[in-house]
C-alpha cells in the first residue's frame, strides 16, 4: 500500500528519537506497535467479514440458480407425465371404442404386438391352429396328448448329437 523503505524508516526512527528523547522513545514505540496491531486487526477482521459476505452471495447465487433448474426439470417431468397420461387416456378410449391402441396414436408402431410366445411345445399344436381354426382344434387334441394327461414315453430328441453318452 504504502512504499516505505528501510531508508525513510532510519529517517523516521531519529526523528523519533530527537523529538521524544532516549527515555520516552522505548514507551512511544511499543504504544506505536499496540496501535498498528490494532489497526491491522481490525482491517483483517473486516477484510475477513467482507470475504464470508462473498462467499455467501456466491452460494445464495448458486443456490437460486440450482433451484431453478430443480423447477425447470419438475415442470418438464410434470409436462412429460401429463402427455403421457392423456396418450394413454387416448389409447384407453380408443380400446374402449373398440379400434386398435396403435391406430390412434401417430408415433407408435402400426405392427401389433405378440400376445403369446413364439416358442412351441412338441406334442401340442401351435397357437394359430387354436386361433384360425378353432374346430380343427378339438379334433387335434383328441389325436395328439393334451397338456393334461401324462406321456408315457418323452418323444425323441431331435439331435443325436445333443445328448450326452454315458
Amino acid at each position: 500500500m504504502f512504499d516505505v523503505g528501510f531508508s525513510e524508516l532510519l529517517v523516521i526512527a531519529v526523528v523519533a528519537l530527537l523529538v521524544l528523547g532516549p527515555e520516552r522513545l522505548p514507551k512511544a514505540a511499543r504504544f506505536a506497535g499496540l496501535w498498528v496491531r490494532k489497526a491491522r486487526a481490525h482491517w483483517n477482521s473486516v477484510k475477513a467479514e467482507f470475504e464470508r459476505d462473498l462467499a455467501d452471495d456466491d452460494l445464495k447465487r448458486s443456490l437460486r440458480e440450482t433451484q431453478d433448474m430443480l423447477r425447470d426439470a419438475q415442470a418438464s417431468l410434470r409436462n412429460a407425465g401429463t402427455g403421457l397420461q392423456q396418450e394413454l387416456q387416448g389409447a384407453g378410449d380408443a380400446v374402449m371404442r373398440g379400434l386398435p391402441a396403435a391406430a390412434s396414436t401417430a408415433d407408435v408402431s402400426t405392427e401389433p404386438l405378440p400376445l403369446e410366445s413364439s416358442r412351441t411345445v412338441p406334442g401340442e399344436p401351435s397357437a394359430e391352429a387354436h386361433v384360425a381354426h378353432p374346430e380343427s382344434a378339438d379334433q387335434g387334441q383328441s389325436e395328439e396328448q393334451s397338456m393334461h394327461t401324462p406321456m408315457d414315453e418323452p418323444p425323441p430328441p431331435d439331435d443325436a448329437d445333443d445328448v450326452p453318452q454315458r
